[in-house]
C-alpha cells in the first residue's frame, strides 16, 4: 500500500479515536432520582431502574455528584454509588449548589464544602441556599445576603428572603412580598400575599388565596387561579385544585391533567408524583417510567 494511503488511514483511525474519547468526556453523569419504597428511600435512574438501594430514612437530589442522605437522625451525603462522601453529622442539609451546601447544627446554620469543610460556620438563624455568588440568611430578626466570604452583599433589611434566580429574588416587607435585583433595590413592590423564585422567566404569587404567575415587570402573565400551585422547572409547573395535581406550561395551558394526589418540580426531565402513599415518577408527556405501585 502507497505510503499516502497509511498516511490517510491513520488519520482516519486518529480522529475516531479522539471522536470518542470526546464524547467519553462530555457525557454526562447519570441523572439519579430518590424514590420511596416501603418507607425507605433509595435511587433511579432515568430509565426507572433502581441504582441505588433504598437504605436511608430520607433523601434529597444530587447536584456536584453528592446527595444528602439521612442515616437515623443525621445528615450526611453520598456519590453515585451509594457510597457514604461526607458523614452523617448535620440536623439539616440541602444538596450542593455552587459548591456549597447549606447544612444545620443546634439551631444554627452554615456551609461546607464538597469534602464536607465548613466554608462558613453555623451562625445563622436562617439561611437559604447559594445562588448567584450569595445566599439569603438571618442572624437575627432581619434577612440580607452573604457571599462565600461572610460578607454581607445586600444588608438585612427583610422580614423574609429567598433565594436569587434569574436576577430577582423574593424579599417580605410589611408583611407582603415582592422583589428585588442584585443591588438589593425593589423592582417589584411587596403587594402578595406569598411569592417564589422566578423560573422560565415567571415568578409564582398568591393573592386572595389563589395563585399565579406574574412577569420581570410585575404584570399578570397567568392570572390566578389556582388552589394550589408551584414555581416553573424545565418550562411546567404543577398546580393543583379539586384535590388533583396536573402540570401547566408557561402559557397556563394544562399539559399534564390534574390526577394525582401530590406532585413534585420536574429534575432533568422528570417529576415525582403520589397517588396515595405511592411514589412514582413521569416524563414531561405525563408518562410513567416508574409505577406508583410500591
Amino acid at each position: 500500500m502507497p505510503a499516502s494511503r497509511w498516511h490517510l488511514l491513520g488519520a482516519g483511525v486518529l480522529i475516531a479515536i479522539l471522536t470518542l474519547l470526546v464524547i467519553v468526556l462530555t457525557r454526562s453523569p447519570e441523572t439519579l432520582y430518590p424514590v420511596e419504597i416501603n418507607g425507605r428511600f433509595g435511587y433511579i435512574n432515568r430509565g426507572g431502574k433502581l441504582v441505588i438501594l433504598a437504605q436511608f430514612a430520607d433523601a434529597g437530589i444530587f447536584d456536584d455528584g453528592l446527595s444528602p442522605v439521612l442515616i437515623g437522625r443525621t445528615w450526611g451525603y453520598v456519590d453515585k454509588t451509594g457510597k457514604i462522601a461526607i458523614t452523617p453529622q448535620f440536623e439539616v442539609a440541602d444538596p450542593f449548589s455552587e459548591g456549597l451546601a447549606l447544612v444545620g447544627s443546634r439551631g444554627k446554620f452554615g456551609y461546607i464544602d464538597k469534602t464536607g469543610k465548613y466554608i462558613l460556620t453555623p451562625r445563622f438563624r436562617g439561611a437559604g441556599r447559594f445562588a448567584e455568588s450569595c445566599a439569603p440568611v438571618s442572624t437575627g430578626e432581619r434577612w440580607g445576603y452573604t457571599d462565600r466570604n461572610g460578607r454581607f452583599v445586600i444588608n438585612p433589611l427583610y422580614e423574609e428572603a429567598g433565594n436569587f434566580a434569574g436576577g430577582l429574588a423574593v424579599i417580605r416587607l410589611g408583611g407582603r412580598y415582592g422583589y428585588i435585583n442584585r443591588a438589593g433595590k425593589i423592582v417589584i413592590n411587596p403587594q402578595f400575599n406569598s411569592a417564589g423564585e422566578f423560573s422560565d422567566g415567571l415568578g409564582l404569587v398568591g393573592v386572595g388565596g389563589k395563585f399565579g404567575y406574574i412577569d420581570r415587570d410585575g404584570t399578570y402573565a397567568i392570572r390566578p387561579s389556582f388552589e394550589r400551585a408551584g414555581e416553573f422547572s424545565q418550562g411546567l409547573a404543577r398546580v393543583g385544585f379539586a384535590n388533583r395535581y396536573g402540570y401547566i406550561d408557561t402559557r397556563g395551558n394544562m399539559v399534564i391533567n390534574p390526577q394525582f394526589d401530590r406532585a413534585g418540580d420536574f429534575y432533568q426531565g422528570l417529576a415525582p408524583v403520589w397517588l396515595g402513599n405511592h411514589q412514582g415518577y413521569i416524563n414531561k408527556q405525563g408518562r410513567y417510567v416508574w409505577l406508583p405501585t410500591t
